[in-house]
């Protein structure tokens, strides 16, 4: 079973219930700069941490007066826009004092949806991770409309776990497990402390949430863990109004562990081989030996380009003598990579007329 303490990538999400106060439509600032302290114990050891939040709606409608729930999608798009910036601002505060930047990152359902649109994501989230900051995550919903919209973050943290590659989602909830029924209504209900299948059986004893802010009840955090576990990322449901609730959990607090039978590499390796190719690249001898090291693939080592693909799309890997070596998700478009093919990567910007990227396919989008 996983734990806390293994963790090298960890997505945690916080729902609006949490850090907004139910009554009065405040920010719980006490509870936010104890998370702030398990955040920098968690960063201090070595783990990479992201944070998928709520709250944005729930803080910007306290300030505007509106009511706590079934508001117009206008009037939740204008609680979000007022919210949001007041949303990264608690989160800047709380975690500066111990060193750490922020960054905010506002996605939609549709980001994930096209391909293009989640290359540039998952290289921006795992830019900054490298560069030691803790992006804070929210569904942009001063945008989005219902048919672009994930429409709860336990969903959008599952994604979120994907698109980072990381290895541990933690939910903290309103409850502190999965149960077999709601515990706050059936004292006789049953908990799990781990599950390693979700079964038809575990889907019918999903019931609602039971809090007024927040959207997502027990389908939908059964509902991440299918993609998070599926994508090769551990999860955990936990009770987060405790004080310091990661510590919590590392320290033994209840909680139910949905496990992953495969690493997240090797989950995105399986996915990208599973696609059906749009092109393929021929690559030299030289380029065949670097991949075969575990490097990426630069235009240097590209000898011919066949097929009609856009960026972002899955190509073939063959060597000259017609050999599949593998597939990845190309950096370029097929007209982009037959000017930049054979040609060093220092000249992609004078050839294409903007700074690229360095490699037509990176070794984390490919599988050999």
């Amino acid at each position: 079973m996983a734990t806390l303490s293994s963790a090298k990538r960890l997505v945690v999400k916080i729902g609006s219930a949490l850090l907004v106060d139910r009554t009065t439509g405040a920010l719980r600032k006490d509870w936010l700069q104890a998370l702030a302290l398990d955040v920098a114990w968690l960063k201090s050891r070595g783990t990479d941490v992201v944070i998928v939040s709520s709250g944005s709606i729930a803080l910007g409608r306290g300030v505007l007066g509106l009511p706590t729930n079934n508001l117009p999608l206008e009037q939740s798009q204008a609680a979000a826009a007022v919210g949001q910036i007041r949303l990264a601002r608690a989160y800047e505060e709380a975690l500066t004092p111990h060193g750490i930047t922020t960054a905010q990152v506002l996605v939609t359902l549709e980001d994930s949806a096209n391909r293009r649109r989640y290359l540039n994501s998952r290289a921006t989230l795992g830019h900054l991770l490298k560069l030691g900051v803790v992006p804070i995550v929210n569904e942009n919903d001063t945008v989005a409309t219902d048919e672009i919209r994930y429409g709860d973050n336990d969903r959008l943290a599952a994604q979120i776990a994907l698109t980072t590659g990381a290895d541990q989602l933690v939910l903290l909830s309103d409850v502190d497990g999965f149960y077999s029924d709601n515990p706050h209504t059936n004292p006789d209900a049953q908990y799990f402390d781990v599950i390693d299948t979700i079964t038809p059986e575990i889907e019918a004893m999903a019931g609602e949430g039971v809090s007024g802010l927040s959207k997502g009840g027990m389908i939908t955090k059964l509902l991440a863990a299918k993609t998070a576990t599926a994508g090769g990322c551990a999860m955990a449901i936990t009770e987060g109004s405790v004080e310091r609730p990661l510590q919590a959990l590392e320290n033994g607090a209840r909680a139910t562990w949905f496990t992953a039978q495969v690493t997240p590499q090797q989950a995105r390796k399986r996915w990208i081989s599973s696609m059906k190719p749009q092109g393929i690249l021929t690559i030299d001898a030289g380029a065949e030996a670097a991949l075969s090291r575990g490097n990426s693939l630069l235009p240097a080592g590209v000898t011919a380009v066949s097929g009609q693909f856009e960026r972002g799309d899955p190509v073939e890997i063959h060597a000259t003598d017609g050999r599949k070596l593998g597939q990845g998700l190309c950096a370029y478009t097929a007209a982009e990579a037959l000017n930049i093919m054979g040609q060093h990567s220092t000249a992609v910007e004078s050839i294409l007329g903007y700074v690229g990227r360095t490699a037509l396919i990176h070794r984390d989008d490919m599988a050999i």
